[in-house]
């Protein structure tokens, strides 16, 4: 806006010829701000919608087995984001364990002759260990694999739901090759 100041005592004289110019830029700057409002609105929906593909998909579940038959078998789901133990008892109700990944600090696997045992060592619970016995030990160490691959992606914020779930457990597969004596 174009300002004169007369010398005069009576006041100052006030051009408004730019003052239209003045609106036009603020009107254009409402519509950048409300178009920067809506790319962020997209993107939050579009991150949403990668969390609720990444925490639905289950990646792996095994289930516990005896030695001739198991009427009540612990099962391990592998997601993306948790791994659920489900344990079943033949007088009580089945218990749900979920543990999120970034929450697990270690994972063990003990081989005996016929099975293995799955040790998953927890940050956040009471008694911080949680063992799955009765387990095949192809799938004892399939398991492990995916909780570690998951481990390392989680430290270093890689988001897993641009994956398809065939590329994602051989990507997991891929990055702990570690050799497993059986």
């Amino acid at each position: 806006m174009d300002i004169k100041i007369n010398d005069q005592k009576e006041g100052a004289t006030v051009w408004t010829e730019k003052l239209p110019k003045q609106q036009e830029a603020d009107t254009l700057q409402r519509q950048e701000e409300t178009q920067l409002a809506n790319k962020n609105k997209r993107l939050e929906k579009k991150l949403v919608a990668g969390l609720v593909r990444k925490s639905n998909r289950i990646l792996a579940t095994i289930s516990t087995h005896g030695f001739l038959f198991d009427l009540f078998p612990d099962t391990i789901n592998v997601e993306e984001g948790r791994v659920t133990i489900i344990t079943r008892n033949f007088f009580s109700s089945s218990q749900v364990h979920s543990v999120d990944i970034k929450d697990i600090s270690n994972i063990f696997i003990n081989m005996a002759p016929f099975f293995a045992q799955l040790v998953i060592v927890s940050k956040t619970f009471t008694r911080n260990e949680i063992k799955i016995k009765n387990l095949r030990k192809e799938e004892a160490v399939f398991v492990r694999r995916l909780i570690e691959g998951l481990r390392i992606f989680g430290n270093k914020q890689i988001d897993t739901s641009n994956y398809t779930k065939k590329e994602l457990i051989a990507k997991l597969e891929e990055l702990s090759t570690t050799e497993i004596v059986t």
